[in-house]
């Protein structure tokens, strides 16, 4: 191996590929657009989308790393604020940091032949090149924002939820929030302890989920429960309903989807607002004309304020599209990891599934450690995992997602975390055979 590889990010998923790769003496060089590490979780980073009152929405165990466990004084729920803390510490555990340049922003990434891309970055408002063996791309999915199109045009303040930090900015004013997935009820939350009036436009159905139930993390004992994907979607379903009762009882459309078929909104909070008045729900936006907004039901409201919390689109502006086979909204990968043709990029934490946490992204990143130590020292190994790129197998174990952008990537996770647990069993099986102990 004469060339490192280049991996871009340091949020989660690029830590746990900085993790993998040094634990199996694979060389390489980090990119990191923000000066440290944590990503989104690092609210001062350029490419943050976080906002101050922004919690975890999954609990700390089911969400946490198995090798760097959350402090017991965190939160079952965390603050963003522990969770950058908690990836400055995982980086400080393995000397992580050492890996990376910070402040440097990957401008291009263009393959010259096999095994051999040119990475040119901006650093310190100067330009760098450098050649490597391979690319490992973990920038984030979730700040390159989506914007809707709304004929006319609005005369008040209109921003997008990735610009929002605090509720100061709803003093007094009438606002409407776009959108209803986890971001919305969070911030239409926030509004309504400093706004005028607050109002929640809603496009469709969402399940919506208690955070606890019986005082423990409703994920945690979701997952603790063991029974068939159907039976556990109709069980799951009647538990959420009988605690928060239909979403058409809030005023709310009702889904017309199961419960795991889309991303659901775990929050409480929300519901017993609206159920207080607090806010207000609307349908869907079709026209700005001035300070009003017109529906989709024919509804006219005036407003000072209209936030777009209406999700984000996938970017890898550093990339020429052709290189990602896109299918959709998304690259088309197998595991959302592995390219069908090239043994030189692989993509890291484009991947999402109801309770998916942290864990799994280590275990990608294992994976994709293990193809390239196998690559260099043993490719006869690969040979089934290569097969199964070639099929390109399914992640979806069955689930009928629903068919919008935000989840073009979403797989199953049981489906996939047994898929990628039994590459990672084949691979350092077969590795051990051949060049001896691995980590």
């Amino acid at each position: 191996m004469t060339r490192p590889y280049a991996l871009i990010g340091a949020g989660p998923a690029g830590l746990c590929g900085a993790r993998q790769l040094s634990r199996y003496g694979i060389p390489f060089q980090g990119f990191e657009l923000h000066t440290d590490v944590g990503g989104l979780w690092d609210i001062d980073s350029p490419h943050s989308t976080m906002y101050e009152s922004a919690h975890l929405i999954s609990s700390k165990k089911m969400t946490e790393l198995a090798e760097f466990p959350m402090p017991d004084d965190v939160a079952v729920y965390p603050h963003h604020s522990d969770i950058r803390k908690y990836f400055r510490d995982y980086a400080d555990e393995y000397s992580l940091r050492d890996h990376y340049r910070f402040g440097a922003r990957v401008v291009s990434a263009v393959p010259r032949a096999e095994n051999e891309w040119t990475i040119t970055w901006e650093e310190n408002g100067t330009e760098h090149s450098d050649e490597f063996a391979g690319l490992l791309v973990a920038n984030g999915q979730l700040h390159e924002p989506n914007i809707p199109q709304i004929d006319g045009e609005f005369q008040g303040e209109l921003l997008h939820s990735s610009r929002y930090r605090s509720a100061d900015i709803f003093a007094g004013k009438r606002v409407l929030i776009v959108g209803c997935g986890n971001s919305a009820c969070d911030i239409a939350v926030d509004a309504v302890h400093r706004a005028r009036s607050v109002g929640l436009s809603v496009r469709r159905g969402y399940h919506f989920v208690p955070k606890f139930i019986m005082g423990r993390p409703a994920d945690a004992i979701g997952g603790r429960i063991r029974l068939p994907r159907r039976i556990k979607q109709f069980v799951d379903g009647l538990l959420v309903q009988f605690i928060m009762g239909r979403p058409s009882r809030y005023g709310l459309p009702d889904p017309d989807y199961r419960l795991y078929e889309s991303h659901p909104v775990i929050s409480s909070l929300v519901l017993h607002h609206i159920g207080h008045g607090d806010i207000t729900v609307y349908r869907q936006p079709v026209r700005f004309d001035g300070s009003f907004v017109e529906f989709a039901d024919g509804r006219r409201e005036e407003f000072d304020l209209v936030l777009l919390a209406t999700g984000y689109q996938l970017h890898f502006p550093f990339l020429d599209r052709e290189l990602l086979n896109w299918k959709d909204a998304a690259p088309s990968f197998y595991m959302n990891v592995f390219h069908p043709q090239r043994d030189d990029l692989f993509l890291l934490g484009m991947v999402e599934a109801a309770g998916l946490g942290w864990q799994p992204r280590w275990e990608q990143a294992e994976m994709v450690a293990l193809f390239l130590k196998a690559r260099e020292q043993a490719p006869d190994v690969l040979q089934p995992l290569r097969q199964a790129i070639a099929r390109n197998d399914d992640m979806t174990g069955g689930m009928n997602y629903l068919k919008v952008d935000r989840m073009a990537y979403y797989v199953h996770k049981e489906t996939y975390r047994r898929q990628m647990l039994r590459h990672i069993r084949q691979l350092k099986r077969d590795l051990k055979q051949a060049v001896g102990d691995l980590p």
